[in-house]
């Protein structure tokens, strides 16, 4: 059993106003003694019903009133004429306007509880909606973030297993024997990837620069930081016969500080 939808159905609402028949009453009764649930849902109603009650009991208008007082001088017209039968007491009119007043009061109350019963539901569905959107928000950004890096591992992988692309083991130099990085260089189109294996991290202050040697000259390829999992895009290079990295302040600089180079590889002759 659903319990949730059971007591959404407004089932609960018809048993406290006594709208149920006697199996549907013992249905709920039944159900209540069973589920936890079910039975405070039937006190909140009740203690509801309670508290509006007060809330709402107002003294009926007196447009209702004259209506009512009215039919009952009709009526009590037509029956002195009619069958000469001892006239209408004030007591029976007051009666009257109270059993009138009395079911104004009843249907205003019975109409404010089922308002008030099912607004409290909606803005809980409501808030259930809300929360299950925001969950499809959460996957639909986790797929897209997974998606991205697969297709940037494909696109890496493209690169390294391409036969267009010459690969260069820059190894670590005095300065840094365990470090280690690749250059994936495709000699027509002058792209230029790097792969990070082992690089220190650097201060804030630093980053390493990547320098292209071209007929003796080193020629700035780029700058760069540690870390990175991917290949790396750097600048177009042509007739390159060797590529190193050093570190220099964050930003690059114009010609390398050859004391801190990190790594180094020539291009083999093809």
């Amino acid at each position: 059993m659903n319990i949730q939808e059971y007591i959404s159905s407004g089932i609960l609402e018809a048993y406290v106003l006594g709208e149920l028949s006697q199996a549907e009453q013992q249905e709920v009764l039944n159900y209540a003694q069973q589920y936890p649930e079910i039975r405070e849902e039937i006190e909140k109603i009740e203690l509801s019903l309670e508290a509006l009650a007060f809330e709402t009991a107002v003294q009926p208008s007196a447009d209702l009133k004259g209506a009512i007082m009215s039919k009952i001088s009709v009526g009590k017209q037509e029956a002195e004429e009619k069958s000469k039968v001892v006239p209408l007491q004030t007591s029976s009119s007051s009666s009257v306007w109270k059993w009138a007043a009395a079911a104004s009061v009843t249907i205003a109350v019975t109409t404010s509880i089922l308002a008030y019963s099912y607004y409290n539901k909606w803005q809980s569905t409501e808030y259930e909606l809300d929360t299950v959107i925001a969950q499809n928000e959460r996957v639909a950004q986790n797929y897209n973030q997974v998606n991205q890096k697969l297709e940037q591992i494909e696109s890496d992988l493209s690169i390294i297993n391409s036969s267009a692309y010459s690969r260069v083991a820059m190894k670590g130099t005095d300065n840094s024997p365990q470090s280690l990085a690749y250059i994936y260089w495709n000699e027509s189109t002058e792209n230029v990837y790097l792969s990070i294996n082992n690089l220190k991290e650097l201060s804030k202050e630093n980053q390493y620069q990547l320098w292209a040697i071209i007929d003796g000259t080193p020629v700035d390829a780029g700058v760069f930081s540690p870390g990175s999992s991917q290949l790396l895009k750097m600048k177009n290079i042509a007739g390159a016969s060797a590529f190193a990295v050093t570190i220099e302040p964050r930003g690059g600089s114009e010609s390398p500080s050859l004391e801190t180079m990190q790594v180094m590889g020539a291009v083999a002759k093809g």
